[in-house]
């Protein structure tokens, strides 16, 4: 009798030792896409100011923390994208381009250090 015992035990076990399992991996699958649609979300966007006619075009931008700027120089001669203590992209050459990512909230006022005329603003939200 207690054989049976043992066997009826096992057999009452067994769905539950294969159930734990199953359902530790269908949590691990579920965090991993509550995960991947976060990472998703967090895809910092890219802005452009275009610099042309000794100018930046939009003069005024306003980004969230995180996303990334890049001036384009059209104009056929270098420009500078300098923010006092903030950032300094150095000599962006005719057709070349800088990126800035806009890590800390903040209004920068920005100019050109090769052509003083040449200002903008980049706020960070």
């Amino acid at each position: 009798m207690p054989s049976r015992q043992r066997i009826r035990a096992c057999s009452l076990q067994w769905p539950r030792r294969r159930a734990i399992p199953i359902a530790v991996a269908f949590v691990c699958i579920c965090l991993l896409s509550v995960r991947s649609d976060a990472l998703a979300a967090e895809k910092p966007t890219i802005h452009q100011v275009i610099i042309e006619g000794t100018a930046y075009q939009p003069a005024a931008l306003t980004v969230k923390r995180g996303d990334i700027v890049e001036w384009i120089n059209n104009d056929p001669f270098p420009h500078t994208v300098t923010a006092a203590t903030a950032f300094d992209s150095g000599n962006i050459a005719a057709g070349k381009s800088w990126r800035y990512r806009a890590r800390t909230v903040g209004k920068y006022s920005y100019v050109c250090s090769l052509h003083p005329n040449m200002k903008g603003v980049l706020e960070v939200r």
